[in-house]
């Protein structure tokens, strides 16, 4: 054991699920975008999360569908509370996306992000977008994301 870590008081030491939860407060208390979309935190846990957004008359494109922008924002949000979730500054290194269905106005998305594989700073993850149902279930997926991040060794927080 790392004398250091022996010698941190024990309320100083977090568990996992504690370092997700507040690697992805802080991170979505600075996200203006974010803020702006009214994307919300469902869940947070090592490696993934959810989060969930309604789609609004100004998020659409001129077919009236939700502006394949705004969902892939949507994506990106899960997928930057995934790789930022062991308390390590991991920004993107780079996504792609594949729209399936269209966004309506009044949707209730949700983003589920999912880690694949973590190989030295590189890390891969899937989020999977989709309608919620009226019971708070995930529906069949409108759009599918692949995301990349490249930790770069900054704490978060202390």
């Amino acid at each position: 054991m790392n004398a250091d870590f022996a010698r941190r008081p024990a309320e100083a030491i977090l568990n996992a699920d504690e370092i997700a939860r507040r690697s992805a407060e802080l991170m979505l208390g600075a996200d203006q975008a974010a803020k702006l979309l009214g994307i919300v935190l469902r869940s947070v846990r090592p490696g993934g999360g959810e989060v969930t957004m309604v789609v609004r008359p100004d998020m659409v494109n001129g077919w009236d569908t939700c502006h394949g922008g705004v969902i892939a924002t949507l994506a990106d949000t899960a997928f930057a509370i995934a790789c930022n979730s062991y308390g390590v500054l991991a920004p993107a290194a780079g996504f792609d996306i594949t729209f399936l269905e269209p966004g309506r106005v009044g949707d209730h998305l949700l983003a589920r992000a999912d880690e694949r594989a973590v190989k030295g700073r590189t890390g891969l993850y899937d989020v999977t977008v989709s309608r919620l149902r009226p019971e708070g279930t995930p529906g069949e997926p409108i759009a599918e994301f692949r995301g990349r991040s490249r930790t770069v060794g900054r704490p978060l927080f202390d």
